[in-house]
């Protein structure tokens, strides 16, 4: 496989507070998300360098985008985040490259900027325990 841009994603869905699948991608201006492992330190007095373990899998997304209120985009599906308390699937795909996460939203923050830009950035976090894997 090639090098390659982050251009043309095939899938960025989030479910709403029902768990159905919505295909918002095109709200979505830009996107963070880690994979991260936790470490223990494990150094002994024996040691001149760090001696560590792998520990458990996580995972975390924010989702940054243009305010929309149209049937089944974004603002129906953050909307009901300090309301509910249900895990959402975020499915990502680009390049054929598929990640899918149970993740719980923790905040629906917009702001409206000085220019009159509304904007979002939705924070996510792992739910369910599954180690994040990409197919």
């Amino acid at each position: 496989m090639a090098k390659e841009s982050g251009l043309g994603w095939t899938t960025c869905s989030v479910d709403d507070a029902s768990g159905t699948p919505q295909p918002i991608k095109n709200d979505f201006t830009n996107l963070q998300f880690a994979t991260p492992r936790a470490v223990q330190d494990v150094t002994g007095i024996d040691k001149s360098a760090m001696e560590r373990l792998l520990l458990l899998a996580d995972f975390s997304i924010t989702l940054n985008g243009v305010f929309n209120d149209a049937a089944n985009m974004s603002h129906a599906v953050f909307k009901t985040i300090p309301s509910t308390s249900v895990p959402r699937t975020v499915t990502l795909t680009v390049s054929g490259q598929t990640l899918a996460n149970e993740c719980l939203f923790t905040d629906y923050p917009l702001t409206r900027a000085d220019s009159g830009e509304l904007t979002f950035a939705v924070p996510g976090v792992l739910s369910d325990g599954t180690v994040p894997t990409w197919s």
